[in-house]
């Protein structure tokens, strides 16, 4: 069984820069996207790993990866960012919302949705994703396939304004539920890797049903029918 917990940070304004050193020096623990759901297909499997934290107006993510090839085609946000090295975030603060997908290729191009399902998604606006910082170890411009071995990280410190079809002042003490994702559908090697377990039968990240539940108070618990459990600690003072 699964075991995480994800503090709430001390801090006031952080800049997606700044969010691995500080997960460092508050030693926020990193946990691994390593669950290949459609092995017969598509069995590659970087290393993938996650760490996530809050400061109450904000959430802050660090991926770290490496594989043997990456793409950031995409430069625009709202593109098919999904197509590159692409690590994705998707949360449901309540069942009436639907869910978010936050999803941003290696060079931190992002694209962030809502809705019930895959299909009839609403797009953030274009001001709100300007607000959502971001850090990329490979830089901010776009290319095409680089071969051989590859490290990179992308930070992330994505405001409460971000939840566009929600209004939300404090993360504490919410019940949201949640998944983490690494594909790159046009990558040399596609593949397609989740953090808690997907069972259909061929990739399909947009399934409400693969969320984690998920409670907050002064600590988050969850568990899954996988037998997954989660317990993410707010550290409130």
């Amino acid at each position: 069984m699964k075991h995480l917990e994800v503090k709430r940070l001390d801090c006031q304004q952080v800049k997606a820069a700044e969010v691995p050193a500080l997960f460092k020096t508050e030693k926020v623990e990193y946990h691994k996207i390593d669950t290949v759901d459609w092995e017969a297909d598509y069995p590659y499997c970087p290393h993938v790993e996650f760490a996530i934290a809050h400061k109450g107006d904000a959430i802050m993510i660090h991926y770290r990866v490496e594989e043997d090839s990456v793409r950031a085609v995409s430069g625009n946000d709202l593109g098919p960012v999904w197509e590159d090295s692409c690590c994705e975030f998707f949360v449901s603060p309540d069942a009436e919302g639907g869910y978010y997908n936050l999803e941003a290729n290696c060079i931190g191009t992002i694209l962030l949705c809502n809705g019930q399902s895959r299909e009839g998604r609403t797009p953030a606006p274009v001001a709100l994703l300007g607000r959502i910082d971001r850090w990329a170890s490979l830089g901010r411009t776009p290319f095409d396939t680089k071969n051989g071995a590859q490290a990179w990280e992308l930070s992330l410190v994505v405001p409460v304004s971000s939840f566009f079809r929600h209004h939300i002042v404090d993360l504490s003490g919410l019940q949201m539920r949640a998944n983490f994702y690494k594909c790159g559908d046009k990558t040399s090697r596609p593949h397609f890797l989740s953090w808690n377990p997907i069972d259909v039968p061929s990739p399909d990240f947009h399934r409400p049903t693969s969320l984690v539940s998920l409670l907050s108070c002064n600590r988050w618990h969850w568990e899954t029918k996988t037998g997954l459990q989660l317990r993410l600690n707010y550290g409130l003072k």
